[in-house]
């Protein structure tokens, strides 16, 4: 009851002053009577209802010019909310205002290098109201603008122009950050991790990058001096080299403890094979200079390859993870991954396109399988590869099962067909498909960038029978008739299935063990260029 006469006492007391004045000088001064008043009777109300005045936003950008590319976010945000507070509250910066400005002070764990335009103001505007307690406008606004500033960072990341510019084609993330703040400040949490929105990948790389930061802290890893005369190094040896090789296993996570010892033992070994594995060596115990070149790749460059990865995480979209089967491939890792109801059904090693042929990063979807197929050879390689081949030997067409048909050149189906046995097309201007291979050897190379840009699949057997598993038209009976009939055959699948080709050199397993794949197309130094200030 008490609390209601002094509800009906203030808004009587606002209404005499109302009625007195509507300038914005009077109006200001009612605003800042009303706030006095809520606190002196301990209104129920907060201070993120309380609102301000809408004209002021235009001045705060004039004050703060660096921040003007956000000023149409900015007066999005607060016609949306009635022009109130948002990161206050009767105390004074609420929770996820609290939050964000610790994110902002801190957004190189975000791997993200970048200066923070006017961090040292918001340093001083967020104490100030610490020790007011009261909302104040220029700091609200400050938050709101290094809220889309560091949206635009951690969630959007590089412009989608810049993206394609260096040859990403899959599509890029979209979401609304004026109502994502929604969520954040009914769930401040999400902040800090947010698997709906943000690449589950991004938050396991930010934990490694976190650990590989405490290294450099403490020293980082020292040069591994391999002596001249030696070629290699097998288990039984001893050297000094050893040692070193040791100590930096233990440093990297392969090993759990340095013994110092200089000999090949088992331990040693076993961390050798985890190292091989994670920088997609062949799994066998030799140590090579090759092995230690990877070794003595310094931590910082570690760290750096860490956050352009992270960059690239991005740009995805976790709702492909939403189909009930996809397909993943990425390029440097040399590896296709085929998910069913959320699990890995099948990995396959591929062979990618070379330097000069690169395959592309873009996205479609695989719509229909072809057994026996013909190969109908590109213009560029009969005029660049066929034509001097021919001229140099009559009997090449034959020899490789190839025929005229008009003016196209194709090679017939069967074993020696560079298809393979079988082919997945997804339709795309790239012409790019996935495609069996009678060169079966090359898929024990560490490196394989051999193709004209289509991926070669070393379990293409293994990915029809998967995908046509649940189809009452086939069997694996039929599957294996169809690839060895001699005669093409293509058939339209009844559910099509995404594919994405990306391009990851570092990603990092569930349990934190981080994998390096060679940059094949050099590309983590032109997007670092794009991403990091002042180098």
């Amino acid at each position: 009851m008490k609390k209601s006469i002094i509800t009906i006492l203030i808004l009587a007391f606002v209404f005499s002053l109302t009625s007195l004045s509507c300038n914005h000088k009077h109006e200001n001064k009612i605003k800042a009577t009303i706030i006095d008043l809520a606190v002196a009777t301990n209104d129920v109300h907060k201070y993120s209802k309380i609102p301000f005045d809408s004209t002021l936003v235009a001045p705060f950008f004039e004050k703060y010019p660096d921040l003007k590319i956000f000023e149409s976010d900015v007066e999005t945000l607060y016609r949306k909310h009635q022009f109130q507070y948002i990161w206050f509250d009767k105390k004074g910066i609420n929770e996820v205002g609290d939050l964000l400005c610790d994110k902002i002070n801190n957004l190189q764990e975000e791997g993200v290098q970048v200066v923070v335009p006017y961090k040292q103001k918001l340093g001083e505007l967020y104490q100030l109201s610490i020790e007011s307690e009261k909302p104040n406008l220029e700091t609200e606004l400050l938050i709101s603008s290094l809220y889309f500033f560091y949206a635009n960072k951690v969630y959007k990341g590089l412009d989608a122009n810049k993206s394609k510019e260096i040859g990403w084609y899959l599509p890029r993330k979209k979401l609304s950050y004026v109502n994502y703040l929604d969520s954040l400040l009914v769930n401040p949490s999400l902040i800090n991790k947010d698997e709906k929105e943000v690449l589950g990948q991004y938050y396991q790389l930010k934990e490694v990058l976190q650990n590989y930061r405490k290294i450099e802290k403490n020293g980082g890893w020292n040069t591994i001096d391999f002596q001249p005369k030696l070629k290699s190094l097998k288990p039984g040896d001893t050297s000094r080299t050893i040692t070193q090789i040791r100590k930096w296993l233990f440093l990297a996570g392969d090993i759990s403890k340095d013994s110092k010892s200089n000999l090949y033992d088992t331990v040693l070994k076993a961390g050798v094979l985890k190292f091989k594995n994670r920088f997609a060596f062949s799994p066998d115990s030799l140590i090579t200079p090759k092995h230690i070149a990877e070794m003595n790749v310094p931590i910082a460059k570690r760290i750096k390859t860490i956050m352009v990865n992270l960059e690239r995480c991005r740009w995805i979209s976790n709702d492909i993870f939403k189909a009930p089967e996809f397909i993943v491939i990425n390029i440097p890792s040399y590896q296709l991954t085929y998910f069913k109801n959320d699990k890995p059904a099948l990995r396959s090693k591929v062979v990618v396109g070379k330097v000069m042929n690169k395959t592309v990063v873009f996205s479609a979807d695989m719509k229909y399988i072809v057994f026996s197929p013909y190969w109908n050879v590109p213009k560029s390689i009969i005029k660049k590869e066929i034509l001097p081949a021919i001229a140099k030997n009559r009997n090449y067409l034959a020899k490789h099962d190839m025929e005229w048909d008009g003016d196209n050149l194709r090679q017939k189906p069967g074993p020696k067909n560079s298809l393979g046995l079988v082919k997945f097309l997804f339709p795309n201007s790239n012409s790019i498909y996935l495609h069996d291979t009678p060169s079966k050897s090359l898929f024990d190379e560490e490196k394989r960038a051999f193709s004209h840009g289509c991926i070669r699949i070393e379990k293409p057997k293994e990915l029809a029978n998967l995908i046509l598993k649940d189809d009452e038209n086939w069997t694996p009976e039929k599957i294996d008739a169809a690839m060895n009939g001699g005669k093409e055959m293509s058939y339209t699948l009844k559910n099509k299935i995404p594919i994405y080709i990306g391009y990851f050199t570092a990603w990092a397993d569930n349990d934190g063990t981080i994998h390096f794949y060679h940059d094949v197309y050099e590309r983590d130094e032109q997007l670092a260029s794009l991403l990091f200030e002042n180098e």
